[in-house]
């Protein structure tokens, strides 16, 4: 793209006074940078994309509440991880930390596994296992 085409939408970083760098090309052909205040098809997809990680976040929470699903799955989602991204995190196998979605699983944890979880979340231990 032409550095005179790079949009200059309206976006969530417009009223933060942000920029985004892209690559365009300057008029004697060779690339160089601009500065873009946002692309409003990007703005859209971001947006939805929010919402619907949001929508994961509640459903997760309400599965806790509900004691159908640990604290671990509401906190995984509200940190935007995966399965394999949180087994990193925690330094186990995927498949193990995957049983400890289960509420019997997760009560019967030890105290050092809970803790570390708590870590990886950034919460305390205490808002890990009253979770509500």
């Amino acid at each position: 793209m032409k550095k005179s085409e790079v949009p200059q939408d309206d976006s969530s970083l417009k009223n933060k006074d942000i920029k985004e760098m892209y690559y365009a090309v300057d008029d004697d052909g060779n690339y160089t940078t601009e500065l873009s205040s946002g692309w409003e098809p990007k703005t859209i997809v971001q947006n939805l994309t929010i919402e619907v990680l949001n929508e994961r976040i509640e459903w997760a929470k309400q599965q806790a509440i509900a004691g159908k699903l640990s604290p671990v799955v509401y906190y995984m989602e509200k940190c935007r991880m995966d399965w394999p991204t949180l087994a990193d995190y925690m330094e186990m196998w995927t498949w193990r930390v995957k049983r400890h979605q289960k509420p019997r699983v997760f009560a019967n944890l030890s105290t050092t596994t809970k803790q570390k979880y708590a870590e990886v979340f950034q919460i305390t231990l205490d808002e890990l296992i009253n979770f509500k």
